[in-house]
């Protein structure tokens, strides 16, 4: 088995939850959420996170506007809508759960499960 390869599945099982908490906080634009999922080592390219951004808009979940730029095309700038907001609300109640579970588990020194002996 490869760590590897698990260690990108662990980040891509929580990619659409980082997205909608990066946009959460106000317009964004898709090269500045790169960013910022980069640079907390949730390792996606263009190509993973264009096709996510449409499939949340899809569903209703994100909404965007096109902004002129001064220096370029016109950019487009992505917010939650009333059922992102909602959505993501029941992610992090998820995520919360999902943490201290894991802490649970991982911190636990000694297992309590006993072998049944016949």
């Amino acid at each position: 088995m490869n760590v590897e390869n698990t260690q990108v599945q662990m980040r891509k099982g929580i990619l659409e939850f980082c997205i909608l908490q990066i946009i959460s906080r106000g317009e964004v634009y898709a090269s500045d959420m790169l960013v910022e999922l980069t640079s907390a080592k949730i390792m996606v390219v263009e190509g993973t996170l264009y096709p996510l951004l449409t499939r949340l808009r899809k569903a209703e979940l994100l909404d965007y506007k096109w902004v002129e730029s001064r220096s370029g095309p016109p950019r487009k700038y992505y917010t939650l809508t009333k059922k992102g907001h909602e959505f993501l609300e029941k992610l992090s109640e998820t995520w919360k759960d999902l943490v201290a579970s894991t802490n649970k588990i991982t911190t636990n020194k000694k297992s309590k499960s006993k072998k049944a002996v016949k």
